[in-house]
């Protein structure tokens, strides 16, 4: 994938705890949790942790504005295999069918929970359970 440009993979990742996001700027309760990840990215960014976006938008001009409208801080990419039925090849990789749909990767690489719909990031539980996972090696 491009990361601002440049090429960038998963593993450049490693070490970090990642909250890897499949949205869409078409999708209701993807929009609706945007608020909360960029909150929980600008809490855990200190921790070496990271969240990373997966658009499934067809529409480059699209995605952009969203980005812009909505001040998303953390990195994204617009997977540019999505077509207008807004099936991206990158999600679909993972096993993901729906949006949103978020995978915890620990630092390790491995994927340690899959969260399925809309989520309010912000919670006691999710921070609890951001806290603890941040806090192992």
């Amino acid at each position: 994938m491009q990361l601002d440009g440049k090429p960038a993979h998963l593993t450049d990742f490693r070490g970090k705890v990642v909250v890897l996001n499949f949205w869409g700027s078409w999708c209701g309760p993807c929009v609706s949790e945007v608020p909360s990840l960029i909150a929980l990215h600008q809490r855990i960014t200190s921790r070496h942790g990271v969240v990373l976006g997966i658009a499934a938008d067809d529409d480059p001009a699209k995605y952009e504005s969203f980005l812009k409208d909505h001040g998303v801080n953390f990195p994204t990419y617009r997977d540019p295999g999505t077509n207008e039925d807004h099936r991206s090849p990158i999600a679909l990789s993972y096993g993901s069918s729906m949006y949103p749909e978020t995978y915890v990767i620990d630092r390790k690489g491995k994927i340690v929970r899959k969260i399925i719909g809309p989520q309010d990031w912000d919670s006691p539980e999710m921070t609890a359970y951001f806290d603890s996972i941040l806090a192992q090696n």
